[in-house]
């Protein structure tokens, strides 16, 4: 079995890149410049801002499912100047492999299987693990210290030849 780490598409968030101050505060929002390396993870482009760089932070939905108690969502950041990252099949973005982790693993249900906290350096082993069990169809990965949402992984078949 394998799976596939998928970013958060550009198109919904691109709204706020032309938002005034004001605008972004009426929705929650702000404009955020990135002070030092390794501070604002964007979502989009699975990749660490730059210091200077320009960001918005977002409240973003990301378990959806309003028939699941998990329904969860939470502050993001996302880069002005991101580019979408493809889904990636391994080793999972230094973003990730560099930070402690939060994993909640979930079925076709939309149900939590189990959570734990893990080091950024375990997470390629952890997803080929939890992936292996017939019964997990996607994993959200959070920052461990602040609880926010990064990425998930999701169940990828293989395909036919």
């Amino acid at each position: 079995m394998t799976y596939r780490i998928e970013a958060l598409p550009i198109a919904p968030f691109a709204p706020f890149f032309t938002m005034t101050d004001a605008e972004l505060a009426a929705v929650g929002a702000r404009r955020w410049v990135a002070d030092a390396p390794g501070r604002a993870p964007c979502r989009v482009s699975l990749r660490d801002a730059e210091a200077g760089e320009r960001l918005v932070l977002v409240h973003h939905v990301h378990m959806t499912d309003p028939s699941s108690p998990y329904r969860a969502s939470g502050p993001i950041f996302v880069r002005e100047a991101a580019v979408e990252a493809e889904p990636v099949e391994g080793p999972a973005p230094e973003m990730l492999r560099k930070r402690p982790l939060s994993l909640r693993i979930y079925d076709r249900r939309n149900m939590m299987l189990e959570g734990l906290v893990i080091d950024g350096t375990e997470l390629d082993a952890r997803l080929e693990e939890w992936f292996g069990h017939p019964a997990t169809e996607q994993v959200h990965i959070h920052f461990a210290p602040r609880g926010c949402y990064l990425a998930r992984a999701v169940r990828q078949e293989p395909s036919l030849p």
